[in-house]
């Protein structure tokens, strides 16, 4: 198949889909709607901006704790860029997408594959072109962006209209989409967003030597030094997110300590942060807290396998990916109470399920958790069986692959 995707191309989870159809050997063009370098290469690469993506950096490993970074993110301005984003961007789609129609006129994909509606699918469907267009379903395109502004619920209402087939990585997305005039009866197709669970890497593991001797080590030593000491380890591998509480999360931790007051919390992707300095001032608890920067994929399944518990405050999600990793990891998860979420977790059988803006219910979760060991090992072995069964890599692209040729047929 020739195969163009319309995606954010520094996104793992995008790099995750079009790298399975480089290596089987389709050929792929990518447009992305940031500056990228993805790896593997696709047959060609476009940039086209899309609702001031331009003026928006890249955020590397390297950057994570940058001036300009902390000045992006610091109070209020993950909210005033989502703002601008979602009442100006949908005034940026028709210049973009004179560009996209050029690019597809020379392109004559077999099929379109864009990578969330806001602003990608978008983006495909105002370009529009002869290619069935598939639009696959971020976890807060319906329940945070679609109401966000008059023009965004325009354009996924339109975006749902020009789709053919549409991919989400929960079953309440497809009736979500429903509502916002997705046609039943479409091909459509539920399969975790990032292409499923690499199960060669999020595994329960050792802090291996090879680990140990990277260059960005000292991120994870003070994780081995707990881990070597039998504290108990919570983490919080969400950052720091517009729909993301973790002001109950840092609440939580006083609490907490009361019953184990050598619990200690890991924040990966919150090194840097003033938000989360901020809190750790205020309730005093700089001694149980470790801000470690972006992790590596083989660094976050280190310190899944070392966590007693991951913790998702979410209030707006579809099916997280470090849910995922860290149920394939062992470690037990607790997430907001949502009804994507409810997809995966049996609250009190595999995990449990919270008020995400409630720091007593989250903290009373996290200590019955601790002093229960027969639920950690019954939850282990039911989540790593729940993650071979449906959430692969390898499976999961194989239903891709079959759901991409019923498309094009």
């Amino acid at each position: 198949m020739r195969i163009l995707y319309v995606a954010d191309g520094r996104s793992p989870i995008a790099i995750n889909w079009i790298s399975h159809f480089i290596e089987t050997r389709h050929e792929v063009h990518l447009v992305s709607t940031f500056a990228c370098n993805p790896q593997p290469a696709p047959d060609s690469l476009h940039i086209i901006p899309i609702a001031f993506s331009g003026a928006i950096r890249s955020i590397g490993k390297d950057q994570a704790g940058s001036h300009s970074h902390r000045r992006l993110t610091s109070a209020g301005g993950i909210g005033l860029r989502s703002f601008i984003r979602h009442w100006l961007g949908p005034l940026t789609l028709p210049a973009a997408a004179r560009n996209l129609r050029q690019l597809i006129d020379v392109i004559q994909p077999d099929m379109i594959h864009a990578m969330r509606i806001p602003f990608e699918g978008m983006l495909a469907a105002a370009a529009g072109s002869d290619a069935p267009l598939l639009v696959s379903i971020w976890g807060n395109d319906f329940t945070l962006h679609a109401n966000a502004a008059p023009g965004m619920a325009v354009h996924t209402r339109r975006t749902l209209r020009r789709a053919n087939a549409l991919h989400a990585d929960c079953r309440r997305d497809l009736s979500l989409a429903r509502r916002w005039g997705w046609e039943e009866g479409l091909p459509e197709i539920v399969l975790p967003g990032n292409g499923g669970v690499r199960t060669d890497i999020f595994h329960p593991r050792a802090l291996s030597a090879e680990i140990k001797a990277r260059n960005r080590s000292q991120a994870l030593s003070r994780t081995l030094q707990f881990a070597s000491s039998k504290a108990p380890i919570i983490v919080n591998p969400r950052g720091f997110r517009a729909y993301i509480r973790n002001d109950t999360f840092f609440r939580a931790i006083p609490l907490i300590r009361s019953a184990y007051p050598q619990a200690i919390f890991l924040c990966p992707a919150m090194a840097g942060e003033p938000r989360a300095k901020a809190w750790i001032e205020k309730l005093q608890i700089s001694e149980a807290v470790c801000l470690l920067p972006r992790l590596s994929p083989e660094e976050m399944a280190c310190v899944f396998s070392q966590a007693d518990i991951s913790i998702s405050p979410s209030e707006h999600d579809g099916t997280p990916n470090t849910l995922l990793e860290a149920m394939a990891c062992g470690c037990f998860p607790i997430a907001g109470d949502l009804e994507s979420i409810r997809e995966w977790i049996e609250d009190g059988i595999n995990g449990r399920l919270i008020d995400p803006g409630d720091p007593e219910e989250l903290a009373d979760a996290v200590i019955s958790t601790l002093a229960d060991d027969s639920l950690r090992k019954r939850a282990k072995s039911k989540n790593q069986g729940l993650i071979v069964d449906r959430a692969t890599y390898d499976k999961v692209m194989l239903q891709a692959d079959a759901f991409y040729e019923r498309i094009v047929g």
